[in-house]
């Protein structure tokens, strides 16, 4: 029985292949790779090919040939699998899409994208440190993607809204007359968002302030309720014994991200009523006890609670027509059919 056991165990390769698993599995852990490294399919092509063709002494590239020659090689490559969107452009037309933001070391940067009906295409990031980015500095960027592009190809520029943006998109319409200047649909949604979910208390915006001000009262008692459970394990742990949706963050910078903040506590109300009438609610005796005390009223409070179904049915058109127009399909004609009816939505609802 020993011998036979051997015998499939040789045939296998059964102890390689256990020495083989171990190395990688150790490539893993010391590296600190994430597993789902694992699920991408080159991770397991490499090993194939590797194991159908016996390469004798081959060696993983190095360091620096990641870095250099195999990193050029696949720029060439990637270049030549986007060749055929890129043969779409003349007879379809593209847009130039633009949009700032920061890495992870927080560089600012501008990105631009090319997209039409065979997809979007990234063309080019700029690190726009220590530059000042006026109308014309934007305006000069556009117009050098643009020439590589080809401006026979480009319908239209998409930016944001912000006044500098605006600006050069001005600028290019100026000097390629058959371009437009589109501002984002998203971006101008969720400028609207934000004058109704955090309305400025300033001269020209006075009327809105007034009329909306008790709505960031409520959002900002719905963040206070939220960080005073997910900011102590005691806390927590009462909270996820009776509700099994995890309370979610804001990002201060996308106001529709309040109004899903708000969808989700309407979610889960019940359990939170459940949490704050129970025993180990009331036996709390840590150090924020009016904090605690606070947040048994608001969730016990009908009135509170029909506010924020008073805030959901009239942002939910608009809310929804974020959802809609964020992505990466051509919308552009459901948006003027959502665009007649969302004011009439939102009169109804007020």
């Amino acid at each position: 029985m020993g011998t036979e056991q051997s015998s499939i165990m040789k045939a296998f390769n059964l102890k390689d292949r256990d020495q083989l698993h171990a190395e990688i599995a150790r490539m893993f852990y010391s590296a600190g790779l994430p597993f789902n490294l694992a699920r991408n399919p080159y991770f397991a092509s490499s090993y194939t090919f590797a194991a159908n063709h016996n390469i004798a002494g081959y060696l993983p590239p190095g360091y620096n040939m990641l870095r250099t020659t195999l990193l050029r090689r696949e720029r060439a490559n990637i270049d030549r699998l986007l060749q055929p969107i890129r043969g779409t452009w003349r007879e379809k037309g593209v847009s130039i899409v633009s949009d700032g933001w920061s890495d992870s070391q927080r560089r600012p940067l501008i990105n631009f994208m090319a997209v039409n009906e065979s997809g979007p295409m990234f063309l080019k990031a700029v690190d726009c440190s220590g530059e000042t980015k006026d109308k014309y500095f934007i305006a000069n960027l556009m117009k050098e993607v643009i020439n590589e592009v080809g401006p026979q190809n480009v319908v239209q520029v998409i930016t944001d809204n912000a006044p500098n943006c605006k600006a050069a998109g001005q600028l290019i319409e100026a000097q390629f007359p058959y371009i437009l200047w589109t501002p984002c649909v998203v971006h101008t949604l969720n400028l609207a968002l934000k004058n109704i979910c955090a309305a400025r208390n300033i001269e020209r915006n006075e009327v809105t302030y007034l009329e909306c001000s008790w709505i960031s009262d409520v959002a900002g008692d719905v963040m206070m309720i939220r960080n005073f459970i997910t900011n102590h394990f005691m806390r927590l742990a009462m909270y996820n014994e009776f509700v099994t949706l995890k309370l979610l963050s804001v990002a201060e910078t996308r106001f529709a991200s309040t109004i899903f903040m708000l969808k989700r506590i309407k979610l889960i109300k019940r359990g939170l009523q459940a949490m704050v009438i129970s025993d180990k609610w009331s036996c709390y005796k840590e150090d924020d006890i009016g904090k605690a005390r606070f947040v048994k009223e608001k969730v016990l409070d009908d009135v509170w609670w029909d506010s924020i179904d008073y805030i959901l049915s009239f942002t939910g058109s608009i809310y929804d027509m974020v959802r809609a127009c964020d992505t990466d399909k051509p919308c552009l004609h459901l948006i003027y059919d959502m665009w007649d009816s969302i004011i009439e939505k939102v009169k109804m609802a007020i």
